[in-house]
């Protein structure tokens, strides 16, 4: 007799008071922010300047134009990171529609999920919408487990609310979208992953702003950890998703072309679906089918027609990340396969009369994020080069990515202003040492649309 429980066991985590975290702020700032960034400085005095290594390294013939390329490139990032920030901080959410409210259809593609799916659903059924405005609809892709018993429990709990589909075998994840928005009756099509559970309120908030302008096509939500306290690499990647996300989708927002909307929560029009959907389905690459980054390619689809693409702060989502270091890299393949394919797409298209206006800056964002990653990848050869002809850099290295971090911890701080931010310091080393060669390695395997997380 298999058992399970009957209750809406979705939240989170235990999270601290209002007063509770603004105390731990106030600690952080008055103590510990200040105390970090002295020793990190105090590191690099003692150790000298970089003459010694500048020197050096102007006697080597290859590295007077790599030195000037890096120079060039590091004025060009930190110039459109001021942008950026002035951006993210003037973003704000869009307010809570009044009045009338659009009919939604969650859809929610589940492949061996497990007892998550039902969690997944149940977080769906209790949203805070009008009755007869909402429906769910929920497809098992061929999954080999217990994935459907808990698909057709939650719907024999919910029969008017939520539709259950059964593939008869393993389709892939845009089928299990497609087969939701052709039969879904919803003016917006709202997306969940089915490891993923949202707040009462969520789906008011993300269907906001299509109520408000008519241009916006698509909505990205605000992804958080669901699983965060159960292992250091969640803590660590809890910080991350603030920081590469809130941040760069917020900043994007304020132009209305964020780049990717999120498969664990996002929002699109019915309109600016449907049009595409037989194209986005059958999108192929090197003349391979595109099955992977299914939201990034969805998000070019809809940008492409004219539409907006916005950021929705307060539209929640906890969705469940990788534990192990091996789950984490498939992960980050996934993500960096795909962007490197949609990064070609978007080329073909931002630099047409896409839309009216807004289009400068999408393409200035482009080129920055492109041009970054060869010159990131030629400033770490010099520089374990440099490790290893001149070791103290290493030291001075280390310091001053110990600052750097820290002022990314401010954006962090501002957002969640928790003491967490400590597992963002501890995952910038841990990116240096353990996940630099993904990126790389995704572009030289960039064909392979390989799910790899199941």
């Amino acid at each position: 007799m298999r058992t399970v429980t009957t209750s809406y066991p979705w939240t989170p985590g235990k999270r601290r008071s209002e007063e509770e975290r603004l105390q731990t702020l106030d600690l952080i700032l008055k103590i510990a922010v200040p105390a970090f960034l002295f020793i990190c400085f105090m590191v690099a005095l003692k150790y000298g300047s970089f003459n010694g290594y500048l020197n050096l390294l102007s006697r080597q013939s290859f590295a007077t134009p790599l030195l000037g390329l890096g120079a060039g490139f590091t004025l060009c990032v930190l110039g459109f990171q001021v942008v950026r920030t002035i951006l993210w901080w003037r973003y704000k959410p869009y307010p809570l529609p009044q009045g009338s409210l659009p009919t939604v259809t969650v859809v929610i593609p589940a492949y061996n999920e497990g007892a998550m799916v039902e969690k997944a659903l149940y977080s769906a059924a209790a949203s805070e919408y009008p009755a007869g405005k909402l429906e769910v609809i929920c497809i098992d892709d061929g999954s080999r487990d217990d994935t459907w018993f808990y698909i057709e429990r939650a719907q024999r709990r919910h029969p008017d609310l939520i539709k259950a589909i059964r593939f008869p075998e393993n389709r892939g994840k845009k089928e299990g979208l497609a087969a939701g928005f052709s039969q879904g009756r919803g003016e917006i099509f709202v997306t969940m992953d089915s490891d993923s559970v949202i707040e009462p309120d969520t789906i008011k908030h993300i269907v906001a702003p299509m109520v408000h302008d008519p241009k916006i096509g698509a909505v990205a939500g605000n992804v958080k950890v669901y699983n965060r306290f159960r292992s250091l690499l969640a803590r660590m990647l809890a910080v991350r998703f603030v920081l590469a996300f809130d941040f760069l989708r917020a900043s994007q927002s304020m132009y209305g072309f964020v780049a990717c909307t999120p498969g664990a929560l996002s929002a699109y029009r019915r309109t600016a679906v449907l049009p595409i959907l037989d194209s986005w389905l059958k999108q192929t690459f090197l003349g391979a089918p595109a099955t992977i980054g299914e939201d990034r390619a969805l998000t070019n689809f809809v940008l492409r027609q004219g539409f907006y693409a916005v950021y929705q702060r307060t539209a929640l989502v906890h969705t469940v990340v990788p534990e192990t270091y091996k789950g984490l890299c498939k992960m980050f393949l996934r993500w960096d396969r795909s962007n490197f394919r949609e990064s070609l797409v978007q080329l073909g298209f931002i630099f047409s009369n896409y839309r009216p206006k807004d289009r400068l800056l999408p393409v200035i964002d482009f080129f920055v994020t492109q041009i970054e990653f060869p010159l990131t990848y030629l400033f770490l050869g010099l520089l374990w080069f440099s490790f290893a002809v001149y070791p103290i850099v290493m030291v001075k290295f280390f310091a001053g990515l110990g600052v750097l971090t820290m002022l990314y911890m401010l954006y962090y701080l501002s957002q969640e202003r928790d003491w967490e931010f400590i597992y963002g310091i501890i995952y910038s080393y841990f990116a240096f040492f353990a996940l630099n060669w993904v990126q790389p390695y995704a572009f030289l395997t960039i064909r392979n649309s390989r799910w790899l997380t199941r």
